[in-house]
């Protein structure tokens, strides 16, 4: 399987970077300057304190290993960007490593534990008014606060939160179509296969929905849907998810972060179910080399429709960041996870809480 991604992969290089033929009315050498090459590498530790006899950790996304010395991914991203009307472009994000590709890769895809083509789409911008931008292919959700990382942005915890692995999507592969207005309204739309699904798994479509405001500099709230049929051969029954995201800058080195989700299956197990969830991320910057992340927050999945489990959860985060150098990040963590359902495992025995410390290192390109 790992072949055949790299044939795809060779095989659409082949394509945009011709040998001797000009490409969009440059010559090659041109065309090749314009590709933009960028690398991010991200390895951690993840100790728990409960000591789970499966050496998984509970409820969590990508540090799912217990005291496992791992290099989370390696990411290699090309991409042309289609910056004005009448541009073509593309991405390609190519994932390896032994975190997050296994996690999130996408259903009706070759499987491989350890890579995983995250991003791969066509970009043409139509000139229509300030330019539409189209992509056809595989991207990252639209929804929620954090990002599932790369070169250009990461979170600010080292863990994701509880709402980033249970209450959304990772990606989505279809049609996205997105306009700026102006400096304050964006929208975007989604005609897509569904959630983590690069191979449809019934007749219908996901539609997915998105709407940017940043009514000042230094305040941005996004508001978000998806909503579509996402269970196996069944096009009538929806899954409907809405997500708003709060980030405000009230000083130079203070940064509030706010995340709300709720989501609902029809008829998943003979009845309709729902999920729902708060975040918040605090960030000061003491410095402009030291700074710390506190993030806190509450998922209730009393359906138990998202984690298997009726319960309701918070968990609590505390991250120091340390820039070492211009380029690498060092980030040890703490963390605290709590249910009112016995869901951690505890040296074997089912528990109601766990307690994680953990050291990430980032360094982009």
């Amino acid at each position: 399987m790992k072949r055949l991604y790299i044939f795809i992969f060779l095989f659409f290089l082949a394509h945009f970077f011709p040998k001797t033929q000009p490409a969009f009315g440059e010559n090659a050498l041109e065309w090749f300057k314009a590709v933009q090459v960028n690398g991010f590498v991200s390895s951690g530790y993840t100790y728990n304190f409960n000591r789970p006899s499966d050496s998984i950790n509970g409820i969590r996304v990508f540090d799912r290993d217990d005291n496992s010395l791992k290099p989370d991914v390696a990411e290699l991203v090309f991409q042309k960007e289609a910056a004005d009307p009448g541009n073509v472009g593309f991405r390609v994000d190519l994932n390896y490593g032994f975190s997050l590709p296994a996690v999130e890769h996408a259903a009706g895809a070759a499987q491989s534990d350890d890579f995983d083509l995250q991003q791969v789409y066509v970009s043409y911008n139509a000139p229509l008014g300030n330019g539409l931008k189209i992509d056809f292919g595989k991207f990252i959700t639209h929804m929620g606060l954090e990002v599932i990382e790369g070169y250009d942005g990461w979170n600010y915890n080292y863990s994701r939160s509880m709402l980033f692995g249970w209450a959304i999507p990772f990606t989505h592969t279809g049609l996205r179509a997105s306009y700026e207005f102006n400096e304050v309204f964006s929208a975007m739309a989604m005609v897509v296969n569904g959630w983590d699904n690069v191979k449809d798994n019934n007749d219908a479509k996901t539609l997915c929905l998105h709407l940017g405001i940043n009514p000042w500099e230094d305040v941005s709230l996004s508001l978000n849907y998806i909503g579509g049929p996402e269970q196996a051969n069944n096009d009538q029954d929806w899954r409907h998810g809405v997500n708003a995201v709060l980030i405000i800058k009230p000083a130079d080195r203070w940064e509030l972060q706010f995340n709300g989700d709720y989501g609902i299956e029809e008829m998943a197990s003979r009845n309709n179910v729902e999920w729902w969830g708060l975040a918040g991320v605090v960030r000061y910057a003491l410095t402009d080399f030291f700074a710390l992340n506190l993030r806190g927050e509450y998922f209730d999945d009393t359906d138990g429709a998202r984690t298997g489990m009726g319960q309701k959860l918070w968990e609590i985060t505390l991250t120091p960041e340390i820039t070492v150098s211009e380029r690498l990040i060092l980030r040890p963590e703490y963390r605290h996870d709590d249910s009112n359902a016995k869901f951690f495992n505890d040296h074997g025995a089912p528990d109601d809480s766990q307690g994680t410390i953990a050291l990430n290192a980032i360094y982009y390109f």
